[in-house]
């Protein structure tokens, strides 16, 4: 019997293969149970990545109801500065007098003007109560028959003027026809005679030259006729023009006798005799003398430029001597409380709320300042505080928040208006 060789090689590596297989099984399934267990922290921690990220945005420092600029009233001619009774950093308190404007001295002129016209409407109304002296009414009709018998010579002066303008004329042209008359003969027989020459030249019997004499007459009688003819009508032109011009002004004359006649007859009327209306009339001008005295205290009052709020000055603008311009006159506000406004995205203004936390930042000042927001603005608008870093969006859309600082934070920054601040909103 043959004997059957079995080789021990491949049972060996079937083993080792067996062996390995198990382990990998085993290691896999401790990693799934790790897995399995570990599973509540990794959720825990998603949960911690989704909580809200804080809200930040730029914004700045501004007293309390925002800076106020005082200036002048407007003027075509321009307003000066006459005074000036206050320095940047000054402390001012609620209409205190801050400048002076260089139309005080007209104005106050305007003002004793208008009392001293209060003081004689007064006058005249105790003048019309008390009624009029016996001499004023005579004074009066004497004026009135002495500017009537003025006048009634004026008129009888022109009129005289008129007539001799009228009767100058008629002799003028008469005399002036009379001469065209004379030449329209002289022209008639001269051009008779030059006919009768130029038959002479004809037949022979005179010279050309005879002829050529004769008939230049009859062209110089036609020019003499033609330039008297055109007197005649500048004659008539001018005369007319003259009388016209005489009875105009005889016309106005007239008419300034007739109204200077009523006039007087009713001041004489009015004088002679004292009635109810007269007095209220009287009365009345007394108020309105009154109401411009009123009005030109206003117009004094507005030489005075004061200050609206107790606050502090921040900016001067014009010095006494320098004209008004656009940008006013000075700078004050409420830097006793400081607030800050911040330009928050228009996406994240969802997630601001009134009353919620704001921290302020800045490298002006160590540490931070703290508030809270009073008021959300309701319009969207271009920002217009811009970030330093390079490659920034400078056209972002806000919407401005309004953040009223604690009074340890307001009494640090009072002196930084505008400044520039990073705020963070806390969620």
């Amino acid at each position: 019997m043959t004997a059957r060789f079995i080789p021990q090689i491949p049972l060996q590596r079937t083993a080792i293969l067996g062996v390995s297989i198990a382990i990998g099984v085993g290691f896999i399934a401790g990693q799934f149970v790790s897995l399995q267990q570990n599973r509540p922290d990794v959720a825990t921690s998603s949960e911690i990545d989704r909580s809200p990220p804080p809200v930040s945005a730029l914004g700045r420092l501004v007293p309390n109801g925002d800076v106020v600029r005082l200036s002048a009233p407007i003027s075509v001619e321009g307003i000066r500065i006459d005074r000036l009774n206050v320095e940047e950093g000054d402390l001012v308190d609620e209409g205190q007098v801050i400048a002076v404007l260089d139309s005080v001295d007209r104005r106050t002129a305007d003002l004793e003007r208008a009392r001293s016209r209060v003081d004689n409407a007064r006058s005249r109304l105790a003048q019309v109560e008390a009624g009029a002296k016996t001499g004023e009414i005579d004074a009066q009709a004497a004026r009135f028959q002495g500017v009537r018998a003025e006048l009634e010579g004026q008129i009888a002066s022109q009129q005289a003027n008129l007539a001799n303008l009228e009767a100058s004329l008629r002799g003028e042209i008469a005399e002036q026809q009379a001469t065209i008359e004379r030449l329209k003969a002289e022209l008639q027989h001269a051009r008779t005679e030059c006919q009768r020459y130029n038959v002479l030249y004809t037949d022979g019997a005179i010279s050309a030259s005879g002829r050529d004499s004769v008939c230049l007459s009859a062209t110089t009688s036609t020019e003499r006729l033609v330039e008297a003819q055109a007197t005649l009508n500048r004659i008539v032109t001018s005369g007319r023009e003259g009388i016209q011009q005489a009875r105009a002004e005889l016309d106005r004359t007239t008419t300034t006798l007739q109204r200077q006649i009523e006039e007087n007859r009713a001041t004489l009327d009015a004088i002679a005799e004292v009635r109810p209306v007269d007095v209220r009339t009287a009365q009345t001008e007394v108020a309105l003398a009154a109401a411009e005295v009123h009005r030109a205290e206003a117009d004094l009052e507005q030489s005075f430029v004061r200050s609206p709020i107790t606050g502090q000055v921040l900016k001067i603008h014009a010095r006494p001597g320098e004209v008004v311009e656009s940008e006013g006159i000075i700078e004050i506000g409420r830097t006793q409380t400081m607030e800050a406004i911040a330009e928050v995205y228009q996406t994240d203004i969802g997630r601001i709320q009134l009353g919620q936390t704001a921290t302020l930042t800045s490298p002006v000042f160590e540490g931070e300042l703290k508030g809270e927001a009073i008021r959300l603005g309701t319009q969207v608008s271009r920002q217009d505080i811009f970030s330093q870093q390079p490659g920034s969006d400078v056209d972002r859309r806000v919407v401005e928040v309004r953040i009223r600082l604690t009074p340890e934070s307001s009494e640090r920054v009072q002196n930084l208006t505008n400044l520039q601040v990073q705020v963070t909103f806390e969620p």
